[in-house]
């Protein structure tokens, strides 16, 4: 299953981009729109990028040009996805025979190629294959977490649990950041005990899936 979110990117000059976020998204090649979609990724990713630059994440975001549309650093982006996950997904669940979304005594840090869920890497694929070198994935991973740590406390005081992580990163000017956005496909959130009004975030298979955990991040972030 290939989840993402439609953007549009396109070049300012040699130092920046804008990427524009649109109403669409696609799972398992079937396109879907959902009203202000767009509007909400980029104020979700909005908060995030700022949020974590106050913690001095390096992040490619400069700032936001309009409602839909982010303005980064001209990155070059790495061809994996680092994935990092707090609870035990599906496939962790079924290799250790622990229940899923049991919680993780340490984070797990996974790489995946390209889009795709199914292709698991390791470090050694990256330095081999030349996805990136030994000192870049070094910062990769402390930057990795360190987004892991402020997050899960960010939703911690919010009474809320951070499973799962998408990040992605690229290069500037010999320079790691962070990059990508802060999809409802990228950060995954379950409700505590407490809070029953979403369950998982990884079985959003309808536009309606897709548009009520959305909302329910956007309302964590929007001034009440």
């Amino acid at each position: 299953m290939i989840q993402t979110i439609i953007h549009k990117q396109a070049p300012l000059d040699e130092k920046y981009i804008q990427v524009e976020f649109l109403d669409t998204v696609i799972i398992d090649n079937n396109k879907f729109k959902i009203k202000d979609l767009g509007l909400k990724v980029t104020e979700l990713s909005t908060y995030f990028f700022e949020y974590l630059t106050g913690y001095q994440v390096p992040t490619a975001y400069v700032k936001r040009d309009s409602t839909n549309i982010l303005k980064y650093v001209d990155y070059s982006e790495f061809s994996f996805i680092v994935k990092v996950l707090n609870h035990a997904d599906k496939r962790i669940s079924k290799i250790f025979g622990i229940k899923e979304h049991q919680e993780l005594k340490l984070p797990i840090y996974e790489f995946r190629y390209g889009n795709s869920k199914d292709n698991l890497i390791n470090e050694s694929h990256l330095l081999s294959f030349e996805l990136c070198n030994s000192e870049d994935l070094r910062v990769i991973m402390r930057i990795s977490s360190k987004i892991n740590a402020v997050l899960k406390s960010f939703f911690e005081r919010r009474n809320e649990v951070l499973t799962e992580l998408d990040l992605r990163f690229g290069k500037f000017q010999d320079k790691v950041y962070l990059c990508g956005d802060f999809s409802p496909f990228v950060i995954k959130v379950f409700p505590s005990q407490e809070n029953s009004k979403w369950t998982d975030p990884n079985k959003m298979k309808t536009a309606s899936d897709i548009k009520k955990y959305t909302d329910f991040l956007y309302n964590i972030v929007s001034p009440k």
